[in-house]
């Protein structure tokens, strides 16, 4: 009987704290804005991706699309400087020089190649027009007649833009020049279910006491209005982030994306192109006077 009696208050306090661990965990849920989807940040596996306080501010900020270059405007990339990483290939432009290079020389983590009996050369830093000229110096110091080295960039491995947050292959990818947003997350393997497609910003490396920038981009408007406003066009070193859709974003239904409060501009309504009924070519019987006709008049 005595047992009985503290087992009852035992067992209703026992569900009692389970209530209210499972309230308290909710509220937790609701404010650090957990996904609704598997893997929450309760879950060791796929953890959620979220904005800093700092970024969402600047994306909300700057409800007009940057001055940058983007899919329909384009720009040449500066010229390439050469880093750790990159695969060089020297040589002789003619047959017949008596210079004997190497085959395919990597850039060494000091910034230096290696040229055989020509020793090391630093080229880290250096355009391919300056990387010729120095080991040009370096070769005529040894033979005669070396005749003009040409000198060409194998593998571009230290230009790279990263992709990160709710895709399906984050990483770093190697820039080729001509990637937008939306290169870049197709090459990511595109979005998980549970990104927040209005939430996507790209932010460009700056120095430690310089502004920053951070671009928002709206991935619903270029993939189905065709708007390249935030397609911007992707330069070395980009950081394009993908966070998670939250429950609040679920529940609001709601885009937050900047550029979805700018005003759209209508196109034009193209005039109506005549349907087939109506288009008589010249010389026919116009349309109101089709069926039967009487005879023609000799």
């Amino acid at each position: 009987m005595h047992s009985d009696c503290i087992a009852a208050p035992v067992g209703r306090s026992w569900k009692n704290s389970r209530r209210l661990a499972g309230l308290v965990a909710a509220a937790a849920c609701l404010t650090a804005g957990c996904s609704s989807g598997p893997g929450g940040p309760f879950s060791a596996f796929n953890p959620t991706h979220q904005l800093l306080d700092s970024a969402k501010m600047m994306r909300q900020s700057a409800p007009v699309p940057a001055a940058v270059p983007r899919e329909l405007d384009k720009r040449v990339q500066p010229p390439y400087t050469v880093e750790p990483g990159d695969v060089l290939l020297a040589q002789p432009a003619d047959v017949e020089s008596p210079v004997h290079l190497p085959g395919d020389q990597p850039v060494m983590g000091d910034g230096t190649i290696e040229l055989g009996k020509y020793g090391r050369v630093e080229v880290a830093g250096k355009t391919v027009e300056q990387i010729e000229a120095a080991i040009k110096s370096v070769v005529d110091a040894q033979t005669k007649d070396a005749g003009v080295i040409t000198v060409r960039v194998v593998t571009r491995a230290s230009k790279v833009y990263y992709v990160l947050g709710e895709v399906n292959a984050p990483g770093a990818y190697q820039l080729s020049g001509r990637e937008t947003v939306l290169d870049a997350v197709l090459a990511a393997g595109g979005l998980t279910d549970r990104a927040a497609r209005d939430k996507i910003i790209l932010n460009r490396p700056t120095a430690p006491d310089s502004c920053r920038i951070v671009l928002p981009v709206c991935w619903s408007e270029i993939v189905q209005l065709g708007d390249t406003s935030t397609n911007y066009q992707i330069t070395a070193g980009d950081r394009i982030y993908v966070p998670s859709r939250t429950l609040c974003d679920d529940l609001q239904h709601q885009p937050s994306c900047p550029c979805g409060t700018r005003p759209q501009v209508p196109c034009p309504i193209p005039a109506a192109a005549p349907s087939c009924a109506t288009v008589v070519e010249e010389g026919a019987v116009p349309p109101e006077n089709w069926g039967p006709q009487p005879p023609a008049k000799p």
